[in-house]
């Protein structure tokens, strides 16, 4: 049996966040965990530019790819998984990691893309503490051979 499902129910009580953007990278649906995740509310956010959230650092290099991805309408983030800097509202850093959803018209055309974000930021902080007490401990160990 199919259970029909409620998407906007579904967008709004899902723990990631969900961001939807059209072919020129302007935030059309922002649910509520992407409110809790950079601060901006859903009125700050929609019809902006996702530059909202990208590092001023990365926004070429993001630009470039988001364009090509709307003109091709391929993207190699459909299944894998991408990590990247990103900043909240307060211009804290954040590590994020998502995927991505390309959206088409009736006539397959791309409209859109949908990613949904998760905040790896603690994640990896601590992977990076790992890391820096790793190579410490190795230092110390091949001081004492």
């Amino acid at each position: 049996m199919r259970t029909l499902i409620d998407l906007q129910q579904l967008v709004s009580v899902m723990g990631d966040a969900v961001v939807v953007c059209d072919t020129q990278g302007s935030i059309t649906l922002w649910n509520p965990a992407a409110e809790y995740m950079f601060g901006f509310t859903e009125a700050e956010a929609l019809g902006q530019s996702l530059d909202l959230i990208i590092p001023e650092r990365l926004r070429q290099r993001h630009w470039e790819a988001y364009h090509k991805t709307m003109v091709t309408g391929q993207t190699r983030y459909g299944h894998d998984v991408l990590r990247v800097p990103a900043v909240n509202k307060a211009g804290s850093p954040m590590s994020i990691s998502f995927t991505v959803a390309l959206l088409n018209d009736a006539n397959g055309q791309v409209i859109g893309i949908a990613s949904v974000i998760r905040d790896e930021t603690i994640k990896f902080q601590e992977e990076r503490l790992m890391r820096k007490r790793l190579a410490e401990l190795e230092s110390a160990a091949g001081k004492t051979q």
